[in-house]
């Protein structure tokens, strides 16, 4: 039976990373949490590793520690659909998952809540609801943090394919979109804009994080192949799963955005915070390969 097999190589590297950084932090910010921003190509690793990174600063560390998704945020089936059908032509948010599609002002009241210390309910989304179209879980059952009784939350990382991209200047689209790329003249430059335009809402969580890591590979374009071996393995172990032809369909739905704005989170995340962003760069068999501090 095929298995894809992801060994956690990259947690060593970044808790030295989080905990001198965390301590730095703490000493003057006691009261604050030390936010982690951390995106991950999709199929290298990221879950592995936040599960890894979770268990040892709570276990090891004794950090009361949150982990929480951008995939939480999604806007609610209703309002993605309405969003659906104010745009009919604009592939790109006909279904969840690019930037535009996630309810910014939640995640702002989220976050706000967070950093002040007051106790707040985590959003969770359920993927599988509407046939797979997905909606947001009833407030009643979404956990709550900092609540009375409660430990401080101390550390967040929030994770997410599409954490800590930030929007292009206008100018810059039309030459993303005139430059050689796998899927970006698949779209109009106005469907572009539209998304790069929503996510200037973005900033607003970005702007809160302390630290940032960034799970990179050599080739992008291998999250196709990354995602074909995984829905292979699930047709092998299920008896479902999306065929090869529906894989790069669903793919080719949220790989503009890593066309459109892989290159400036690369270059770096913060102007106020050298050496805070940490980029794991990761070859085909998805371990690292080279290590960069920005």
């Amino acid at each position: 039976m095929l298995t894809v097999e992801i060994i956690d190589d990259k947690s060593p590297i970044c808790i030295p990373f989080i905990l001198e950084r965390y301590k730095n932090y703490s000493a003057s910010n006691p009261a604050r949490p030390f936010i982690i921003g951390l995106n991950g190509v999709q199929g290298a690793g990221k879950t592995t590793l936040v599960r890894a990174l979770s268990s040892k600063l709570r276990d090891d560390e004794g950090l009361q520690t949150l982990v929480c998704s951008i995939d939480d945020f999604y806007l609610r089936h209703e309002d993605q659909r309405a969003l659906a059908e104010a745009h009919p032509d604009n592939l790109l948010v006909q279904v969840r998952g690019e930037p535009g599609t996630h309810d910014m002002n939640l995640a702002r009241d989220f976050f706000t809540a967070l950093c002040e210390g007051r106790p707040v309910k985590v959003p969770q989304y359920d993927k599988s609801a509407f046939s797979g179209k997905g909606d947001r879980v009833p407030e009643s059952q979404w956990e709550m943090v900092n609540g009375p009784g409660q430990p401080k939350v101390q550390v967040v990382i929030f994770e997410g394919w599409c954490v800590g991209f930030r929007s292009l200047d206008p100018a810059e689209v039309p030459l993303k979109w005139n430059a050689p790329s796998r899927t970006l003249r698949h779209h109009a430059i106005v469907h572009l804009n539209f998304i790069n335009d929503r996510l200037r809402d973005y900033d607003v969580i970005t702007d809160t994080f302390d630290a940032f890591i960034h799970i990179d590979a050599q080739d992008t374009e291998w999250v196709y192949d990354w995602r074909l071996e995984q829905e292979t393995m699930l047709r092998l172990q299920r008896g479902t799963g999306m065929t090869d032809e529906q894989v790069v369909r669903f793919v080719d739905a949220y790989y503009p955005a890593y066309e459109l704005f892989s290159d400036k989170m690369r270059n770096g995340l913060f102007t106020d915070k050298p050496k805070c962003q940490l980029r794991l760069i990761v070859g085909k068999d998805r371990k690292v390969k080279q290590t960069t501090v920005i």
